[in-house]
């Protein structure tokens, strides 16, 4: 279980103070497909960055599971990221320069995992989102559909209890979107992940078991139940 309790992060000192989550309250069980909805600036990314310990604010607490993450140290945090979270970002980020193989190991080079059992991981990883025969292709050569589908590979290759997906399909074609969307809410579903996507696309959040929406660093509103 996520919950979030009464979190406020500003950005900025004294007049130049902007505030990005203004007291912001909810909680999300274990297993949940959840949208965080809102317009550019409404303070959603802020959000998602503070519940996976990307970003600190300045009040509130942030627990998973029992254990407030805002008050672990930075070590301990970049634990608890590296074992129990998965990122999806809009824009990829992966080594252009790197294979395909490369790119999903990297989360596994944190971990103390032998060779066979990295190679293992990664391959399996690979084979959900269906790039077994790109494994030794360099990143730079793939379409941006298959380089989303390895941002998610690289995401999943912990076995995440929590997958964080920022806009995941922002960058894509309707038929690619579609197929990454049916990728994460299968992790979610099949997985029994915990999936938390920030967007402003109604469509895609209707797809979710709840939607929080965001205006102006405030909860605006909570909806439960698919529509």
């Amino acid at each position: 279980m996520i919950e979030v309790r009464n979190v406020t992060k500003t950005y900025g000192k004294k007049s130049g103070a902007f505030v990005a989550l203004d007291d912001v309250s909810f909680t999300i069980p274990d297993g949940a497909s959840v949208a965080i909805v809102g317009k550019s600036g409404s303070g959603k990314s802020t959000l998602m960055h503070a519940m996976s310990g990307l970003d600190r604010p300045e009040k509130g607490e942030i627990l998973v599971d029992g254990i407030d993450i805002l008050k672990l140290k930075q070590k301990a945090v970049d634990t608890f990221r590296s074992q129990k979270i998965g990122f999806i970002f809009q824009a990829f980020f992966v080594q252009a320069n790197e294979t395909s193989f490369e790119n999903v190991a990297l989360p596994l080079e944190i971990g103390k995992y032998s060779a066979s059992a990295r190679k293992k991981r990664v391959l399996a990883a690979l084979r959900v989102v269906g790039l077994s025969d790109k494994e030794k292709q360099k990143a730079r050569n793939l379409s941006g559909g298959q380089k989303q589908r390895l941002a998610i590979a690289r995401a999943i290759v912990n076995n995440p209890r929590i997958i964080f997906a920022d806009e995941p399909t922002g960058n894509l074609d309707t038929a690619t979107g579609a197929t990454v969307e049916k990728l994460l809410f299968g992790l979610n579903k099949q997985g029994g992940s915990t999936l938390v996507i920030v967007t402003h696309d109604e469509e895609l959040a209707a797809k979710c078991d709840i939607k929080i929406y965001i205006k102006d660093g405030k909860v605006e509103k909570i909806q439960k139940g698919k529509k």
